[in-house]
């Protein structure tokens, strides 16, 4: 035991394990790199801007960044928009000013190669030069010392100036307000009887007849005249004041708002149907309905006469037209021409007779006064709606190409190249004619002679057709795409395309119906298609390109007149003899 002790004692014992090294302590950045120099080029020094991002590495640091330095204002607008008096618009101005002015300070300062200055320059040398003559002469007799002295003193030190400057105190601006309480105001409500207003006339013609007499008082010719009134015996009084009063124009036009507000309340009730009146028996009958009729309109001169042509105007929506004549060949008399208003059912605005039975009428679309009339013994004639004589302003007669036969209808058209009004006319003679206002007289030129054709639509030209006459118009409408455009129809039954250019020749002629052609009328919408009504029963749509029609609808009765909707291209109303009106739609 003895033995392995000491043998274990006599064993190198084991090292212990060394300690760790501890870290250098962390050095300061000194903020800047040294880059040692060599034999040609001397050491740099890069300083490290302090705002630099840390954690780049030496590609990133090592990579160049270019900027650029501009002199451009960045607080200058680049969207000036200025007015130009060449154009009258406001334009887009591309230039900006980039100088920006921090101080400027006038002072006494002057360019020395300037115009000012050299006058200056010369005005000072002058006075110097005057000076050192005056002082030459004082001291020639003192000595020459003296003199020498003296003239030292009077050189002038181009260096030797002082500058003056001055600055003004801006006053702070104030702003003063104050407030005021609104006027006040009385709300006040009365009712005006009839003598209450004849009253205030009666004052305000009294007022008129005041300041006449003082305005006669200022010039002898007039006290002349009144004393010759005066002489005359002329009324005075009350009463011929109100004998004026009630029939001047004043008076008339105050009636005229006064019965209108009357009828405004008589016929109330009316009003409330015409907008929210409907019939419940109409759902239980299929494919009919009912037309209330609301307002009547008639007049004790236009009793037993047919209502002929009926015309809304184009610019006031409550304003109509309405032609009295007969369509008995042996009935025939006097027609009239009447204007109504919704506003006045009782009484017509404008009346006046005419020599014939009125068939058709149209207002102007530009001149809501004008309206043309086509006559049954072949007339035409312009009325004035506006004025006080029931005498058309212009008139057709047999020297100035009159129709033979009636007119069924008539059409304004657009103003020519010398602004003159123009309408076109047809009638049963074969003839369209153009009728032109000038300043003295109604000048007419044939459009178009419409001349009869066979069966295959082929010209006649035999002998008997030239005996027989020309082909009887009915009815005509001109395209509003195509103004050279227009359709005839013809009591034959035909219907012709025909052209303003081209007069001599039929366009096309379309076959179809069997008896007179009552109405055709363009689509609003659709510049190929177009309607067409007979006496037939039926009412055809055509295609202008295609000789054949596209629809034929047969209503059981002759169709007098049909129309497209103003809203919808597929959609037209006809109306019958048997007093229907029949809404269709293809």
């Amino acid at each position: 035991g003895l033995r392995l002790a000491a043998a274990l004692h006599a064993m190198p014992k084991k090292p212990a394990p060394a300690a760790a090294p501890e870290p250098p302590p962390p050095q300061e950045d000194p903020g800047y790199t040294l880059i040692p120099g060599t034999d040609w080029e001397p050491p740099k020094m890069l300083i490290r801007p302090a705002d630099q991002l840390p954690g780049l590495s030496e590609k990133e640091l090592a990579e160049e960044v270019t900027r650029v330095w501009k002199a451009d204002n960045p607080e200058a607008a680049h969207n000036l928009a200025r007015f130009s008096n060449a154009e009258r618009v406001f334009k887009y101005d591309p230039t900006v000013e980039q100088a920006v002015l921090h101080f400027a300070q006038e002072g006494p300062l002057v360019n020395a190669s300037s115009d000012e200055a050299k006058e200056q320059l010369s005005r000072e040398e002058a006075a110097t030069k005057t000076a050192v003559d005056a002082e030459e002469g004082t001291t020639a007799a003192d000595g020459g010392d003296e003199a020498a002295e003296d003239d030292a003193r009077g050189l002038r030190n181009q260096f030797n100036f002082a500058e003056r400057t001055c600055q003004t105190l801006n006053y702070p601006q104030r702003e003063r307000g104050t407030m005021t309480e609104p006027p006040p105001s009385v709300e006040y409500a009365g009712a005006a009887t009839q003598w209450d207003i004849f009253d205030a006339y009666m004052e305000d013609m009294d007022r008129k007849r005041e300041a006449e007499k003082k305005a006669s008082k200022k010039s002898a010719a007039k006290e002349r005249d009144a004393a010759k009134k005066d002489d005359a015996g002329e009324p005075t009084g009350k009463s011929g004041s109100a004998q004026d009063l009630i029939e001047g124009a004043e008076m008339g036009h105050a009636t005229q708002i006064l019965e209108r507000m009357v009828n405004q309340n008589t016929y109330d009730d009316i009003t409330m149907d015409f907008k929210f009146w409907e019939d419940a028996s109409d759902m239980y009958r299929e494919g009919e309905g009912t037309l209330l009729p609301l307002w009547k309109f008639q007049t004790e001169r236009t009793k037993r006469k047919h209502v002929t042509a009926v015309r809304w105007n184009p610019a006031f929506p409550d304003l109509f037209a309405v032609g009295y004549g007969s369509y008995d060949f042996l009935k025939q008399g006097v027609g009239f021409l009447c204007t109504f208003t919704l506003k006045n059912p009782s009484h017509p605005e404008y009346c006046c007779q005419t020599d014939a039975g009125v068939m058709c009428l149209d207002w102007h679309p530009s001149h809501p006064s004008l309206l043309c009339v086509g006559l049954y013994d072949g007339t035409v004639a312009v009325y004035d709606a506006r004025a006080k004589a029931t005498a058309p302003i212009f008139q057709s007669s047999v020297k100035k190409g009159k129709h033979t036969d009636p007119v069924w209808e008539v059409s304004w058209q657009e103003e020519d190249l010398a602004k003159n009004l123009n309408f076109f006319s047809i009638s049963s003679d074969g003839r369209v004619t153009l009728w032109t206002l000038s300043k003295s007289e109604l000048d007419y030129s044939d459009l178009m002679t419409l001349r009869l054709v066979s069966p295959t639509g082929e010209p006649v030209e035999d002998d008997d057709s030239s005996l027989s006459g020309l082909a009887g118009g009915c009815c005509f409408d001109f395209s509003r795409l195509s103004e050279h455009l227009f359709l005839v129809g013809t009591e034959e039954g035909r219907i012709h395309k025909c052209s303003k250019a081209y007069n001599s020749e039929y366009l096309q002629t379309y076959t179809g119906h069997h008896m007179a052609v009552y109405t055709v009328r363009w689509n609003p919408f659709n510049a190929r298609v177009f309607l067409s009504c007979s006496a037939d029963w039926t009412v055809r749509m055509w295609d202008h390109t295609r000789p054949s029609c596209l629809l034929s609808f047969e209503l059981g009765n002759q169709v007098g007149d049909v129309a497209w909707t103003p809203w919808s291209s597929t959609t037209f109303a006809a109306c019958t003899a048997d007093g229907k009106v029949h809404l269709l739609a293809r």
